[in-house]
């Protein structure tokens, strides 16, 4: 990758760093417009520029804005799908083929380009080099990212898995086990196909409470809010709070950066 493209590319994930994973607009956009579609096609409208977004966004408006931005770049990236074992297209992820024909490797007399995982739905804002599976690489990677390190295993040339766990320690050790999230097909889907994921995630369990998500990569703290609990957690550890409700929209506007009426105007709806 060229070196002035690698730092618009990482330009660009910082600036997404800044924003607020939240369910919250989604749900007001749900109630608002009465369907998924119309409901996804104001979210897409509206949040290619970060500046136009009422507040933050979930994993598929993240994604998409990423996507976008890198399309605008005149890169070519892949959007993939991720499974857990029960459930499937929940999640969504970006893999960027290395701009650079001379970041290849060969298996079988295949070249095979370096490729990066972006997640910002899952708070992962910096591009992570993908190993290759065994025997043509490592088969894993690890990378200490803080407070949530993350793991990359490829099982075998159509597959990824994403692993996280507690920040790493100066002895090497994790501060918290490594658990499996998510699990991606690489070859990844066409944007019709993710446009319908992303229509059926507006009916999905979680939007009937709110999900809060922000990372202060600054300070390495990660602030997680789910059925009125408050998650803390930084290389030391994690610490949980219940937030009252006469609280919950003064603290969470607060702490997710959000307005203290998208928050009000979302817990509204979820209460009737």
């Amino acid at each position: 990758m060229e070196p002035a493209l690698w730092q618009k590319i990482l330009d660009l994930c910082n600036r997404l760093s800044n924003v607020t994973y939240e369910n919250l607009t989604k749900i007001i956009r749900l109630e608002s417009t009465g369907s998924a579609t119309a409901a996804r096609n104001l979210d897409d409208s509206d949040q290619n520029d970060i500046d136009t977004w009422m507040g933050g966004g979930t994993c598929f408006s993240m994604t998409w804005h990423l996507y976008q931005s890198l399309r605008d770049m005149g890169l070519n990236p892949r959007l993939v799908m991720g499974h857990k074992r029960k459930e499937r297209n929940i999640h969504c992820a970006l893999i960027l083929p290395d701009a650079d024909p001379n970041a290849s490797s060969r298996a079988e007399g295949v070249a095979i380009h370096l490729e990066f995982l972006f997640d910002p739905g899952y708070l992962i804002f910096d591009p992570l080099p993908i190993p290759l599976p065994k025997p043509f690489g490592a088969g894993e990677a690890l990378f200490p990212l803080v407070p949530n390190s993350v793991r990359l295993v490829r099982p075998d040339m159509d597959s990824m898995e994403l692993w996280t766990g507690g920040a790493l320690r100066t002895d090497g050790s994790i501060s918290s086990p490594m658990k499996l999230r998510f699990e991606y097909p690489v070859a990844g889907v066409s944007v019709e196909e993710f446009k319908q994921h992303w229509s059926e995630s507006f009916y999905r369990e979680m939007m009937t409470y709110p999900v809060l998500n922000r990372l202060d990569r600054e300070r390495g703290v990660q602030y997680y809010y789910q059925k009125g609990n408050l998650v803390t957690r930084d290389a030391n550890g994690s610490r949980m709070e219940r937030i009252a409700e006469p609280e919950r929209v003064e603290k969470l506007s607060e702490i997710f950066r959000l307005s203290p009426e998208l928050v009000s105007r979302a817990l509204g709806i979820l209460s009737k």
